[in-house]
């Protein structure tokens, strides 16, 4: 009996090995992250400008900064101020606030930020994929809270992270 239960503990581990490698190699030509850059090598992000009408000093750069950090985390592109082979570039179009639900007392109780980016996307080896869009993402808070401090870095946290996100995901995840 002895005998037997080893055996088998070999068997299994035997199988275990065979099944994880068959999967690591067949995944091998996939990629973790969605992304599919092709023959490019280099990516271009320009700073985007802040035109919306009601103006957050820090947004432009933070999310300049969160849509780099995205790319080079989740692709193996390098960085160029010019002429990369896939470029981003575009503006803060929009930026507001509006009460989202009342009080009996018919006074706001949750609120809701709203940014919007417009992004124009080009890319040298693929011009079918070039586009031009607007990208919005928004972020529900108590009317009690002033939108500043912790309270506005984890608002600008969610909005970036799911806007650079789509961006990535419509160019080149192509979702």
């Amino acid at each position: 009996m002895f005998i037997f239960e080893i055996l088998m503990k070999k068997l299994f581990y035997i199988a275990t090995l065979i099944i994880s490698s068959t999967l690591i190699i067949s995944c091998g030509v996939y990629s973790f992250t969605g992304g599919d850059t092709g023959k490019a090598k280099t990516i271009q992000i320009d700073f985007f400008r802040n035109y919306a009408p009601l103006i957050e000093p820090t947004l432009s750069q933070v999310f300049t900064t969160e849509l780099q950090d995205l790319f080079a985390r989740q692709t193996n592109l390098t960085s160029e101020s010019n002429g990369g082979d896939l470029h981003f570039e575009g503006e803060i179009t929009g930026y507001r606030i509006v009460p989202m639900s009342n009080t009996a007392q018919q006074t706001a109780a949750q609120n809701r930020l709203t940014i919007t980016i417009n992004v124009r996307y080009f890319n040298k080896f693929i011009e079918k994929d070039n586009f031009e869009k607007s990208f919005s993402h928004y972020y529900d808070y108590d009317a009690t809270t002033q939108l500043i401090g912790g309270a506005l870095e984890t608002a600008f946290e969610e909005i970036i992270e799911r806007i650079t996100q789509d961006i990535f995901n419509a160019s080149v995840a192509k979702w």
